[in-house]
């Protein structure tokens, strides 16, 4: 049995924890043949290093993480080395389209209408030193309005670099905006999603959950674990 490791960041907000292991039951139930365990690098438990240490055979470690930065390019393969394990790591997520699609059903669940021409989105995401990752995560701006007639998407990042989200609402604003939404580009909910809800309810704007433990998630979870063990038979 091939062994699927999902490794998440790990948060002191036991939200994110929980959400992880809704997405490794997902995977339990679509895909019976693989052993899906959880990991955490930090905060949360059990920790990658014990559980890579615990398994034994064909193990791919995905991480559950949106960005390619820091953590999966860093913290991940720093713990399998500490592990000793042999492993094949996947890329992390990414702005997969599935997952922008899942941002537009919480879009649409707080009433937005993709119609409406008055609409500004504020999509906040987590920033990062790496200036390649956040220009990615940006990226999400574009395929997010697809397909709409809003009058635009804004990037904004919750943490680090800029654009802030009182810069990307301001912007919003001179292209015309007369109503916004908060879009969270996070996997969960958490501290940092806490910050932004904060801000949101003191600037009076409506706010959307979270990704969370949606099955597309699961899906492109799955895809990162096929792709991998597939480019390794291919090589």
């Amino acid at each position: 049995m091939s062994t699927l490791v999902l490794a998440a960041h790990g948060s002191r907000d036991p939200r994110s924890a929980a959400n992880t292991r809704a997405i490794a039951g997902h995977l339990r139930r679509v895909a019976p043949e693989l052993d899906v365990h959880v990991a955490f690098c930090e905060h949360s438990t059990p920790n990658l290093v014990d559980v890579l240490g615990g398994l034994t055979g064909d193990i791919t470690v995905v991480p559950f993480l949106l960005a390619s930065a820091y953590h999966a390019r860093t913290d991940i393969p720093a713990l399998v080395a500490e592990s000793g394990a042999r492993v094949r790591q996947t890329a992390a997520l990414g702005e997969d389209d599935r997952l922008v699609g899942v941002l537009g059903e919480r879009l649409a669940a707080t009433g937005a209408s993709r119609f409406d021409p008055d609409l500004g989105v504020v999509a906040v995401a987590v920033g990062s030193s790496n200036v390649e990752a956040n220009a990615r995560t940006s990226r999400i701006a574009g395929r997010l309005a697809h397909g709409t007639r809003w009058a635009g998407v804004e990037v904004a990042f919750a943490t680090g670099p800029s654009p802030s989200m009182p810069q990307a609402v301001q912007r919003l604003r001179e292209r015309g905006a007369t109503r916004l939404v908060i879009a969270p580009w996070f996997l969960a909910h958490g501290r940092i999603t806490d910050g932004v809800a904060d801000y949101a309810r003191r600037e009076g704007i409506p706010m959307a959950e979270p990704l969370g433990a949606h099955r597309l998630v699961a899906a492109t979870v799955l895809d990162r674990f096929e792709a991998a063990v597939a480019a390794e038979l291919a090589a």
